[in-house]
């Protein structure tokens, strides 16, 4: 079996191309295509040798730091594709990937870590954080983003199978393109996050600072609590708001490499968490190392993350986006901090470990390819929903 791999495009080694660093253990004679490959020499391990074959592109002006301008170009430029040799497609898309031309004698699976926010549930979101929600200009984007949604669900026919990252996600699939989809979670990368049962007095936030991520918020928050410290680490356009609400109880490190990211997770009391994430790597990546965590009750986390409420919680949830959501939540903590134990959140983390993507995402490969090649069957679809 010709098996290709199409990934939207190749610039960092960030949470969708650890997946694909996965698909391409699974199946390393896969060929594999993205719109743009800059992903520098020094970097590329994750793709364990392979060049990809790219769009157009790649070679337009300033591509390599400004390619998310030609987002209208990109439906045009991922349908050149020629896959026509190849018995099995993988997608592996939040952007247009899953839009690649498949025939009927080929069986095309869509790894989707999320349909385009931006174009659908979030777009207004979006579009007010990047000042376009009114004039000429933001007109322009929504009639853009319009006629971007058009043919995101019509490609979507073209898909047999979906994959989602979460059932939260499995949800947004369902909502967007009324599909299924089977649910297997992201791999992460467990070994490099060591347990460390001997805490220190302070909370640690890490992350880019972008505005979805609120990292603000829990700046403002905890220089409502004076008593308590925390440690920010990451950085992004929103460094200049963190830094105005940090008290001087909050600690903001800027970008800094794993090794001191990791030192900082192990030796945290909590970690706290205020995004609504499809998945969220970070809060694994904190357990993995024995750290509880004070999360935001929507998205991925409440996959990951065992509440209060379960007989071995590995954190605690907040149901707000607000700063007295956040203060009470650590609060809540602290109070039932000794029943949160650092082998447990470890145990838990174990659970989305790279082996068990790799078994998972093989086997349902394997499974529909069986299920497509079946004598007088028809390709097989995820089923519409109703």
């Amino acid at each position: 079996m010709k098996i290709a791999i199409v990934h939207d495009w190749l610039t960092v080694y960030a949470g969708a191309e650890r997946v694909l660093e996965q698909m391409l253990m699974c199946f390393p004679e896969a060929d594999l295509y993205s719109l743009i490959d800059f992903v520098p020499a020094d970097r590329r391990s994750f793709l364990q040798g392979k060049k990809a074959r790219t769009s157009f592109i790649q070679h337009m002006p300033l591509a390599r730091s400004r390619y998310r301008q030609y987002l209208p170009l990109m439906p045009l430029a991922v349908e050149q594709f020629d896959l026509s040799a190849y018995d099995i497609v993988v997608s592996s898309s939040h952007a247009v990937a899953k839009g690649v031309l498949t025939g009927p004698d080929q069986l095309h699976l869509c790894m989707c870590y999320s349909p385009m926010r931006y174009a659908w549930d979030l777009q207004h979101q979006y579009l007010r954080e990047a000042g376009l929600d009114s004039g000429i200009a933001g007109w322009l984007a929504k009639w853009q983003l319009h006629r971007l949604r058009l043919w995101d669900l019509r490609t979507a026919n073209g898909v047999d199978g979906f994959i989602a990252i979460s059932q939260f996600i499995r949800r947004r699939i369902r909502k967007t393109y009324r599909r299924d989809a089977a649910v297997i979670y992201p791999p992460v990368d467990i070994a490099k996050f060591s347990l460390c049962e001997s805490k220190e007095e302070f909370f640690l936030a890490a992350s880019r600072l972008v505005p979805y991520k609120k990292m603000d918020l829990i700046a403002e928050a905890f220089t409502a609590m004076p008593e308590r410290r925390l440690v920010i680490i990451g950085d992004g356009p929103e460094m200049r708001k963190v830094r105005a609400k940090a008290g001087p109880n909050v600690t903001v490190l800027g970008y800094q490499p794993d090794e001191v990211l990791r030192d900082y997770m192990q030796r945290a009391k909590a970690f706290v968490f205020a995004a609504e994430e499809d998945f969220g790597i970070a809060p694994l990546e904190a357990q993995a190392c024995g750290t509880p965590v004070i999360a935001f009750a929507r998205g991925g986390a409440q996959e990951t993350i065992r509440g209060l409420d379960d007989e071995q919680p590995t954190g605690v949830f907040f149901k707000e986006q607000s700063v007295p959501a956040i203060k009470a939540a650590v609060a809540s903590f602290e109070r039932e901090a000794a029943r949160i134990l650092p082998g447990i959140c470890r145990e838990n983390a174990t659970r989305f470990a790279p082996e068990r993507f790799r078994a998972e995402f093989k086997a349902y490969v394997e499974a529909e390819m069986d299920r497509f090649c079946r004598p007088g069957d028809i390709a097989p679809r995820a089923k519409a929903v109703p």
